[in-house]
């Protein structure tokens, strides 16, 4: 298959992107405080924090890793989809409330009104430690059609890290000016973009197999690509209705209520109720991106004639920079790219908000509404725009779906981050000192369910555990946290108990 990435592509590209980074840049200008700059003064509508978590969770892992998993299998990750619209109605419910309540600008603030300023800082460390690796992955995805343009002009050796320098230097001028009301509204402009590609996709698709969409249904139903509910019970497969409905939900009760960067985002909303709306209605949103994307997965199955790929995230890029019309090829492109370009330095944003709030402030002193700590806060945003630049150069893809190893990395971590606010908002006798053992241990355990597979080799005892699918990682990890936590705190310790009322 030839490249028919053209002149005009690249032109279409070029501006695009160049566009979307003024426009950021043009957005984020006259910031006051870092208020402004993290949570826009809470003056963001519903519906645009809305696109801008779908933007921000989908992203260019949807665009392509989600195809990819429907070409090699089915349409089993809707479960997973259908899982993340329970757990935003728990969130909506029982966490929304508290953070508005506290009028607070980061999530873990909420953590030191129940338990204290230690709790807030080793659960902001662990967010840090989480969103930069998982971050990292996204940017390296992003990269791949980057890499598919250069390859017939560069080096393969040389592809994915220039590609990745290119991403990575237009996001850092964009995260470092832009700010929080920046990435929202950019979010807004490219998620209809790459829906509008997708939605082309789906047209060439069609006109390029023969028989077109009813063809290429009756044939994926045949061979099983059309399956989406898978009712095995067993705890080693990741794609079933109990993993994706209980692992999902409680994924997405981590995500999007103990992730600061969703969080940051539905507290730029102007109420409560706003936030609710923004929050529900990305459930439902996101759930018919995913159908969208896997059928378009099912449609490239039937139009490569199941050719097998050396990588499931390289199919639908390729189907982009070979099928598609001059001039869309670039749009689209541009689309994938800016896409992660806003949830990239909405991610640096969130990391810069929580370094800032989480950590500077409270042990400098300063207020957050005087002009240095604003220089401060985009001096931070750069320092971690570079480190996760560093990081994603360094990342070696081994096969595995990238939207699968970005979920499996939040979920080392997630569970332990949701057990702390679980067991604040379950257990009045919980204290400071329950909620850090609880969630060190629960980081604790899940290293060795992540690692199993690699230490069976030492210990084959742990080989079953190596077996456990991902989605389960977040409710073993909050089980283990909040288990741990309430039975430390059935021992007295000293220090004063802070009441759960507290926190509202």
């Amino acid at each position: 298959m030839k490249n028919s990435f053209t002149a005009l592509d690249l032109i279409v590209l070029v501006a695009y992107l160049v566009g979307t980074t003024l426009l950021g840049v043009y957005l984020g200008r006259n910031q006051k405080n870092t208020r402004d700059y993290f949570v826009a003064d809470h003056t963001i509508p519903w519906w645009a924090v809305l696109f801008s978590i779908v933007a921000t969770e989908t992203s260019a892992l949807t665009v392509i890793s989600i195809p990819g998993l429907a070409y090699i299998g089915n349409l089993g990750f809707l479960q997973i989809a259908a899982g993340y619209i329970v757990g935003r109605i728990v969130v909506a419910y029982v966490l929304l409330p508290r953070y508005y309540g506290g009028n607070l600008v980061t999530a873990y603030a909420l953590l030191e009104n129940r338990f204290g300023v230690s709790t807030r800082r080793f659960a902001s460390v662990v967010f840090m430690f989480t969103r930069a690796f998982a971050d990292s992955v996204r940017v390296f995805a992003t990269a791949i059609p980057i890499a598919l343009i250069l390859s017939p002009i560069l080096p393969a050796t040389v592809v994915m890290p220039i590609a990745i320098l290119v991403l990575g230097a237009l996001t850092l001028i964009y995260a470092y000016f832009g700010g929080v009301r920046a990435v929202v509204w950019t979010d807004v402009i490219q998620t209809c973009v790459y829906l509008l590609g997708a939605a082309a996709a789906v047209v060439i698709i069609g006109r390029g197999v023969a028989g077109g969409w009813g063809h290429i249904i009756h044939s994926a139903a045949a061979a099983g690509k059309l399956q989406a509910i898978d009712l095995y019970t067993g705890f080693d497969k990741p794609q079933t209705l109990m993993a994706g409905v209980l692992g999902g939900a409680f994924l997405s009760m981590a995500s999007h209520g103990a992730d600061q960067v969703i969080v940051q985002r539905l507290m730029t909303a102007s109420s409560l109720r706003d936030a609710r709306r923004a929050l529900i209605g990305s459930g439902f949103a996101v759930f018919f991106q995913f159908a969208l994307f896997l059928m378009i997965g099912a449609g490239l199955w039937a139009y490569f004639g199941a050719h097998t790929f050396d990588s499931p995230d390289k199919i639908f890029p390729t189907f982009i920079v070979t099928a598609m019309p001059t001039g869309l090829i670039g749009l689209l492109v541009a689309a994938i790219l800016a896409a992660t370009m806003s949830a990239h330095s909405g991610a640096i944003n969130s990391l810069a908000a929580a370094t800032v709030h989480d950590i500077y402030l409270p042990l400098t002193h300063r207020d957050a509404n005087d002009p240095r700590t604003l220089r401060v806060a985009k001096l931070v945003s750069l320092a971690w725009g570079l480190l996760l630049l560093i990081i994603a150069l360094l990342y070696k893809q081994q096969g595995t779906p990238v939207v699968v190893v970005a979920l499996s990395i939040a979920s080392f971590t997630y569970g332990a981050l949701l057990g702390g606010f679980a067991l604040g908002i379950m257990w009045a006798r919980a204290q400071q000192r329950d909620a850090i053992t609880g969630m060190a241990v629960g980081i604790l355990v899940m290293s060795v369910v992540v690692f199993a597979k690699q230490l069976s080799a030492l210990w084959p005892a742990l080989a079953p555990i190596g077996s456990i699918a991902w989605p389960w990682y977040v409710l073993i990890g909050t089980a283990v946290t909040v288990g741990v936590g309430v039975f430390t705190s059935l021992f007295p310790h000293g220090s004063a108990r802070i009441r759960v009322d507290d926190a509202e």
